[in-house]
């Protein structure tokens, strides 16, 4: 039976995602192309040889519109013969795109893969694919919802509250996220993965210096008063220092079967073991790594004592903080470099960079198994199983 395995997974460090950022200056095709470029550099395998190309991209608009995967492999070089596409997981896009490549490649359908991702935010605003939209949602879901869906800040504010998750207990898995990015930036444990792009070589959102006093200053970012009206519980603890940030970047990783990396010369990070997708309630949109993380455990045979790292992107604290009581993990096994909230939330890249962290971490003597699970918009997410194998 075939295998699927990683053997190379890179990634530009993570621009703010605003004018200002260090990577605004840099067109959507060419910040995802860099991430293609280093792959193949990386390997030193003929792109030619690539069956596809598969990018997760959430805000599918202007530059970012019409098969950007595309453009982008061929701005990378490669060949004409090589095709690519597109996929609209919402935040969990480049984690789908993955989970298709590996799939595709234990079918038998593809031989080598790059999975990818890629978000601009400061160039392509979310929201931009919807701008002139007066009704996404259409008669029969709406029947279905009649009260209305919320935005995920919302979300975020009412997993708070269904947890009894206090406004500190948020900021200290804020300032943790902080503490543990820096101190892996410090120790060059991400220049493996990295490919430094127009003048940036580290992630640049990453703070230090904050405290529980300063961040409690800080006003809730979600505040609406007839969403208050609606939703009494809520306390509004939400702020921008414990979500994530607005963000600019790119990943990518090689898939292939083990057979053919030996072949190639190529050493595997890792295996992709399982993988899994569920669905939750859209209105707190945010929880399905809940169901997602038992069922890929299921599908793994594992127990939650078996992973030795978990990647579970910190969209907001309190996704990650819920998911932690409901699954009984470790803390300290979770974003032991840093999550979304230090690092950034590059939405259609995320996905494929929390899995070139996690199969970094893991090769570099992190244990034998990873999980990597994410929420995203719809009340959906992603999650997957992978085994060290160096």
């Amino acid at each position: 039976m075939r295998d699927a395995v990683i053997v190379e997974a890179v990634r530009t460090p993570i621009g703010r995602g605003r004018a200002t950022g260090s990577l605004h200056g840099v067109h959507p095709v060419d910040l995802l192309a860099h991430s293609l470029r280093a792959i193949v550099d990386r390997t030193g395998i003929d792109p030619a040889l690539v069956d596809d190309v598969i990018g997760g991209v959430v805000t599918q608009s202007g530059e970012q519109a019409a098969n950007v995967t595309r453009r982008a492999a061929l701005a990378a070089g490669f060949p004409e013969s090589v095709p690519a596409t597109t996929v609209d997981r919402q935040c969990g896009s480049s984690q789908q795109a993955v989970h298709f490549a590996a799939q595709g490649v234990i079918a038998g359908a593809y031989d080598i893969v790059v999975a990818a991702g890629l978000e601009s935010m400061s160039r392509v605003p979310m929201g931009a694919n919807l701008a002139g939209t007066t009704d996404p949602y259409g008669r029969a879901f709406a029947a279905r919802y009649p009260d209305g869906l919320v935005g995920q800040g919302v979300a975020a504010e009412l997993i708070a509250a269904r947890w009894n998750l206090s406004r500190t207990e948020m900021d200290e898995f804020a300032l943790t996220s902080h503490d543990r990015a820096a101190e892996a930036t410090g120790k060059g444990l991400f220049e493996r993965e990295l490919a430094p792009l127009a003048g940036l070589d580290h992630d640049e959102g990453i703070r230090t210096g904050s405290d529980l006093r300063t961040l409690a200053a800080l006003r809730p970012a979600y505040y609406d008063e007839d969403v208050a009206r609606r939703f009494p519980q809520i306390t509004w603890n939400v702020t921008a220092a414990n979500a994530s940030q607005i963000n600019d970047g790119s990943a990518a990783v090689m898939i292939t079967t083990s057979e053919i990396a030996a072949r190639l010369g190529l050493t595997p990070l890792a295996r992709l073991h399982s993988f899994a997708v569920a669905g939750d309630d859209p209105l707190y949109m945010l929880t399905a790594v809940v169901p997602a993380t038992r069922k890929v455990l299921r599908r793994a045979g594992l127990g939650l004592d078996d992973i030795d790292l978990f990647e579970v992107n910190e969209a907001f604290a309190s996704v990650v903080l819920a998911w932690a009581r409901e699954t009984g993990a470790d803390l300290g096994r979770v974003n032991v470099r840093g999550g979304a909230i230090a690092l950034g939330h590059p939405l259609g890249a995320s996905g494929a960079r929390l899995m070139t962290t996690l199969v970094h971490a893991l090769a570099e003597g992190g244990g034998r198994y990873g999980l990597q699970t994410m929420c995203e918009a719809g009340g959906l997410a992603n999650a997957t199983v992978v085994e060290r194998l160096t």
